[in-house]
């Protein structure tokens, strides 16, 4: 014969396999979400990279552009030094010229 304390064994045994069964289900349900959620953040993270590269580029764009102004201001500051010293030279050349008649 079943005493009574089998039937209540087999009851909470039958019960805490049911809810655990239960309850396994449903991590494996987060951990799904858990999962989509990632992907998607990874997605972010990549459109994120991809415009902070296109916004870069032409940032770095910009700084080779100014520093070729640079060079360039240098060439015209090193051609007027040029033309304003010669400019001196021949001044200086035509009050000699005037102090020795």
């Amino acid at each position: 014969m079943v005493d009574l304390s089998q039937v209540l064994l087999v009851l909470v045994i039958t019960t805490l396999t049911i809810l655990l069964t239960f309850i396994g289900v449903q991590v494996v349900y987060i951990l799904r979400e858990v999962r989509r959620a990632m992907e998607k953040v990874n997605k972010m993270l990549d459109d994120a990279g991809m415009v902070t590269e296109s916004i870069s580029r032409p940032i770095a764009g910009l700084g080779g552009m100014l520093d070729g102004l640079k060079s360039g201001l240098k060439v015209v500051e090193t051609i007027g030094a040029f033309f304003t010293r010669k400019k001196k030279d021949l001044q200086e050349e035509s009050v000699d010229l005037g102090e020795e008649s």
